[in-house]
């Protein structure tokens, strides 16, 4: 069997895995986000907190509820890893820098999971477990509960109320998060990955000399960065070390938990606006975004181009032999297209096109499917610009799901898609105009500039991978990545909310006959060109000094 039929084999199995998982997952995750009914253990948790999880929140009080419990959320993991030498279980690894530890508190409370350091040489086992495995958990649910919140905006009329943040938030942990990633993490050690607290210990001779690794609770940490589009890893080269990706079926396992709950979301979605079409359109605009980029991906990488593609069947550099070039490359798409960034491939390593496939994933906004709630929301934001645009064409106001898109909510969106390209963007010039930053490029010329694009792409989208040769692990880059981290999480999230608070005040129009049906073949077409066409009006000018540049140099 050729390496190709294999990658056919491989995708088609992931699309029946999750076509058969779409239905039961999206209409649960509607009953739980729908309910009123508090399990013995959240009205715990409820009463820890001092929350009323019966009280409904205005959009500014959901967005406080966000802020507050972020914000004491990068607090406590910054002092963890300040004192992480004084806590027991830290292997004898000393206390984090504050920089980093700035970094690394952001990064993982803005579900980015960027990494400046080797995790294996740096966080003890309480760090790892008791502080970024936990944020795992709780920077998903939040952005579940935003996109919920979102949802409950189409869905409800003439009321502020988008829900409650901290029921949205318990529920989505305790209910949807935890029960999928206990029976994730057991899969994950039946295919070989470990799961233990033991210390640094020699493992046989390396290079005439002996070679040291530290076990730890990977499998359970593994399989909720790849649920909650985390990303990160507990050993640097991530997904492509064995310990936590040992094999082929362990590989396409964790590619279907990457896109489980964000396409599944999109049943969530038309289950509770009313609608399931609605979530058909959404799910065929983002169906059709990634398997385009996939199968993009694989034609990059499988072109035979010279003697040394031909012998080894194509671009194999920084790929994983046991993953092969399919196993890669529907990787590498799946963890950019959404916020993952979990990588098994090394993406500096693509060919030129390749490594632009993965950047122009996360520029789109990781909308297609997308992370666990920020995909949902996202797309919905592109939703919203479509028709705008439709309703300019012939000449009436928009609607969407009943509801008027006047000025207000366009203000809203537009400011929306603009954050995040106005970071990327706006690091990456000041980061090559100055002359320290240039000094963490391995490369110089067209792959050095990408090295760079890549990183704050990846940090403001909260992806998380990385084009790795880039140092950084410096002042410089700790600091304004963790600041680009910090703003393209959240402040996406106030035009997400205001913008939800502004829908639930309004009373539906009624359907007539001049009003676009957002239902249909034909919208979902117009949304996936929108995407398109502002990202590229956007991204194209950069893209071309970077990836498109060494694409058509080699």
């Amino acid at each position: 069997m050729s390496s190709q039929v294999a990658g056919l084999l491989q995708l088609i199995a992931l699309i029946a895995a999750l076509a058969l998982a779409y239905r039961p997952l999206g209409d649960y995750m509607a009953r739980v986000y729908s309910s009123e009914k508090n399990y013995r253990p959240e009205k715990w948790i409820y009463k820890a907190i001092g929350a009323n999880p019966a009280a409904g929140m205005r959009w500014p009080a959901y967005l406080r509820g966000v802020l507050a419990f972020s914000a004491v959320s990068v607090l406590f993991l910054y002092l963890m890893q300040r004192v992480q030498g004084s806590l027991p279980g830290s292997l004898g690894f000393s206390s984090i820098d504050p920089d980093q530890a700035f970094n690394t508190a952001a990064s993982f409370v803005a579900n980015t999971n960027w990494q400046s350091y080797y995790g294996e040489q740096a966080m003890g086992h309480v760090v790892q477990t008791g502080g970024l495995a936990v944020q795992n958990f709780l920077s998903a649910a939040v952005g579940m509960a935003v996109a919920v919140a979102l949802v409950r905006g189409f869905a409800r009329s003439r009321t502020g109320e988008l829900g409650n943040f901290w029921a949205d938030l318990v529920r989505g942990t305790v209910r949807i998060l935890i029960p999928i990633s206990v029976i994730g993490a057991i899969v994950l050690v039946a295919c070989g990955a470990i799961q233990n607290f033991s210390g640094i210990h020699q493992v046989g001779q390396f290079m005439g000399g002996t070679q040291e690794w530290n076990g730890g609770a990977v499998a359970s940490q593994e399989v909720i960065k790849e649920l909650g589009t985390n990303g990160g890893g507990y050993f640097n080269a991530n997904s492509a070390h064995p310990f936590e990706n040992p094999n082929p079926l362990s590989n396409l396992f964790e590619v279907f938990l990457i896109l489980l709950i964000p396409f599944a979301l999109t049943r969530t979605f038309g289950r509770m606006v009313g609608s399931l079409k609605q979530g058909y359109a959404v799910l065929g605009a983002m169906a059709v975004i990634w398997i385009g980029f996939t199968a993009l991906m694989m034609w990059t990488e499988f072109a035979h181009r010279g003697p040394a593609f031909e012998i080894a069947g194509g671009a194999m550099e920084g790929k994983e032999t046991r993953f092969g070039i399919a196993g890669s490359s529907i990787f590498a798409v799946a963890t950019t297209l959404t916020s993952t960034g979990a990588v098994n491939s090394f993406h500096s390593s693509y060919t030129g096109f390749g490594g632009g496939i993965t950047m122009l994933g996360m520029q789109l906004g990781e909308i297609a499917p997308g992370g666990v709630g920020s995909g949902l929301y996202g797309m919905l934001i592109m939703a919203i610009i479509a028709v705008f645009i439709a309703g300019l064409m012939v000449g009436r106001t928009p609607e969407y799901l009943g509801k008027k898109i006047g000025t207000r909510q366009i203000k809203f969106a537009a400011c929306y898609i603009l954050v995040t390209p106005a970071l990327v963007l706006g690091f990456t010039a000041v980061a090559m105009a100055l002359p320290t930053p240039a000094d963490s490029m391995t490369n110089s010329g067209a792959h050095g500039f990408s090295e760079i694009l890549y990183a704050y792409t990846s940090g403001a989208n909260n992806n998380g991978s990385a084009f790795a040769g880039l140092n950084a692990d410096t002042q410089w880059f700790n600091t304004t990545i963790g600041i680009a981290m910090l703003l393209g999480r959240f402040l996406p999230m106030v035009f997400v909310l205001a913008l939800a608070g502004s829908l639930a005040e309004q009373k539906p129009v009624p359907e007539t006959a001049g009003t676009l049906r957002t239902d249909k073949p034909l919208y979902a077409g117009l949304l996936v060109g929108t995407i398109l066409i502002i990202t590229g009006l956007t991204y194209f000018p950069a893209l071309a000094l970077g990836p498109l540049a060494e694409g058509l140099a080699s």
